[in-house]
């Protein structure tokens, strides 16, 4: 997942400091941007770490057009930071669901066409997100 950073350029005598405006309470800093940048990927792994442990989802990256518009970043640089939500969700489990023969067909057929899912689990993974990310929003 790509999640926005909003970076407070350093001097001569401060660091760059790297805060996620998604991940409430994240942030991180750097001598330089390079190390700020690698410092802002561990922070982040570390905070949804401490959330999977609490049995909380990773929250859903923002849109980085609607955080550069935040006044309370204003003047702030922006960049994203690639993280792999996935290791963050936990094992995965096989189960038996049961589904109406209508429905199975129409998600094999959106699979077949639609390269984004990898298959039926997969989409049905999409599904569940939306779902969470609409009842938390």
């Amino acid at each position: 997942m790509l999640y926005p950073i909003a970076i407070d350029t350093g001097d001569k005598e401060h660091a760059y400091g790297v805060t996620f405006p998604d991940l409430p309470g994240c942030f991180s800093a750097g001598d330089t941007l390079d190390e700020a940048l690698l410092n802002a990927k561990d922070a982040a792994e570390f905070y949804l770490e401490d959330l999977a442990e609490h049995g909380k989802l990773p929250p859903k990256a923002g849109d980085l057009s609607t955080w550069q518009k935040d006044p309370e970043y204003l003047g702030w640089a922006w960049a994203v930071v690639d993280i792999d939500v996935e290791p963050f969700l936990g094992k995965s489990i096989k189960i038996n669901a049961t589904l109406p023969t209508l429905y199975l067909k129409k998600i094999d057929d959106l699979v077949k066409v639609h390269p984004e899912y990898k298959n039926r689990s997969h989409f049905l993974q999409i599904a569940a997100t939306h779902e969470f990310e609409k009842l938390a929003g």
